[in-house]
């Protein structure tokens, strides 16, 4: 999954928990660290690309470097 592999592939050093939640019809929520990032059933839409991952840098801030920076 594109969501996942963006998360981790990028902030691995700080992401002490992640969770797809999936549900019917196709809705999912993304949390990382208890923080609900993205959820489908409240946008009504599937996320874009590197969108879950935009969202996330907002959350943690300008001051988180990307993992192996």
């Amino acid at each position: 999954m594109s969501v996942v592999n963006d998360l981790l592939s990028n902030y691995q050093h700080i992401i002490t928990d992640l969770k797809l939640i999936t549900g019917t019809k196709g809705v999912f929520d993304v949390t990382a660290n208890g923080q609900m990032i993205y959820s489908k059933g409240q946008t009504g839409r599937h996320d874009e690309p590197g969108e879950v991952l935009g969202l996330f840098k907002e959350l943690i801030g300008p001051e988180v470097s990307v993992y192996g920076s």
